[in-house]
């Protein structure tokens, strides 16, 4: 259990501080040590925490010694990964929706969190067609029901807002995408995730501004995400769980559009990101917030059918073929980020270039598929491990 192998400190969480520096040639040293120093024993709400990434970013910090507080609707499934995770065994988690105002807004002030990550939304493009104003209740008053929250407290609080590389008015161009382009959206997702920005940015304008600081203690940064894939991803309409599951079940996989592109990471490279970001805010306030994109390298803007491709080698077998002649929703054609912020910011480069990102997720749901969770779990600390290691 990692919870033997990284034990909870003693110290009270005031009495830690961040260490997150660079070494003399701009590298990082052990990167999980580094992350250790700044969030062991600290308090972190995690909005999310049942849903993908919320619980790949739910085990790191509980490896990194941090004291969680989850807020989410419930897994879908026995085959979640918060339920392969174990996530009740390590956080308190609360099952509520982001709409309950009074609800969440008493969670964090029971709580009194140093840090805030909040990852929960509705994030399926296809699904935001069939229930829209749902679709912005959650993603962008939900959004505002937070950071309600937030403004109640009366202690120094990091927050990192997680919203995602479609808020982007999209002209379909070669252009990557930077953090001061025009947002918007064609699809609800999109737009809902648009205004979602716009209400993050009113309540720091109006109630964390900068140059009051010291009065309020809030340092506030948002993160616009690429396309992320990663073991224990199992929503609907999305490339890789489709794939897993065909892969599984000795199935065709079925595609809808070959040419898409789409800038795909790894998971682990925007939860490692979030957690540098949020280092490096409360080790110096108002110095790192803002808005900033998380992607991969250019040319790991990959097709989808390209993706396809190095899922099937990696398993070992597997056929597709493409869905034709259906009325498909729209969806963006092609999408690419800027991440020369982030990078020349924070010192973040992506670590897994796409064949490995795909290698290391079809691993992880091949274990799945013959191995069960116990070792879909055990494969996960690894990659964890394997991934810090090359900072």
């Amino acid at each position: 259990d990692h919870r033997d192998l990284h034990s909870f400190p003693t110290r009270r969480s005031s009495d830690l501080k961040c260490g997150l520096k660079g070494t003399q040639n701009g590298k990082f040293g052990n990167m999980f040590d580094e992350l250790k120093k700044c969030y062991s024993g600290k308090k972190v709400f995690l909005t999310g925490h049942t849903g993908f990434k919320g619980s790949w970013l739910l085990q790191l910090l509980t490896m990194l010694g941090a004291k969680v507080k989850g807020y989410a609707l419930s897994p879908n499934s026995k085959d979640d990964l918060f339920n392969v995770i174990q996530g009740n065994a390590i956080c308190d988690s609360v099952i509520a929706d982001l709409r309950d105002r009074d609800r969440l807004e008493t969670e964090i002030g029971d709580f009194r969190p140093d840090f805030v990550f909040h990852l929960a939304a509705q994030p399926l493009v296809r699904l935001s067609y069939e229930i829209p104003s749902e679709t912005f209740e959650v993603n962008a008053i939900g959004t505002a029901n937070l950071l309600d929250g937030v403004r109640e407290l009366d202690n120094k609080c990091t927050v990192v807002l997680i919203t995602t590389d479609k808020v982007y008015q999209n002209n379909e161009w070669e252009y990557p995408y930077r953090e001061n382009d025009r947002l918007g959206g064609y699809d609800p997702y999109s737009a809902s995730k648009a205004c979602t920005e716009l209400v993050i940015n009113s309540y720091i304008q109006s109630f964390f501004n900068g140059a009051q600081y010291k009065l309020h203690l809030k340092d506030i940064s948002v993160v616009r995400a690429g396309n992320v894939i990663g073991g224990g991803d199992w929503s609907k309409d999305r490339l890789i769980p489709d794939i897993a599951r065909a892969l599984s079940e000795k199935k065709e996989i079925i595609i809808r559009n070959p040419t898409a592109i789409r800038p795909w990471q790894h998971v682990l490279e925007p939860i490692v990101a979030y957690l540098i970001l949020g280092a490096k805010q409360d080790e110096s306030p108002q110095k790192f917030n803002g808005a900033y994109n998380i992607g991969p390298n250019a040319k790991d803007s990959l097709s989808v059918k390209e993706m396809l491709e190095l899922s099937i080698k990696s398993w070992g077998e597997g056929s597709f073929r493409v869905e034709t002649g259906v009325n498909q929703p729209h969806e963006a054609g092609l999408l690419k980020l800027d991440i020369s912020k982030i990078s020349n910011k924070l010192d973040w480069q992506p670590k897994w270039d796409a064949s490995l990102a795909v290698e290391n997720t079809m691993l992880w749901y091949k274990t799945f598929a013959t191995q069960g969770h116990n070792a879909a779990k055990e494969l996960m600390h690894k990659q964890i491990f394997d991934y810090l290691n090359r900072f």
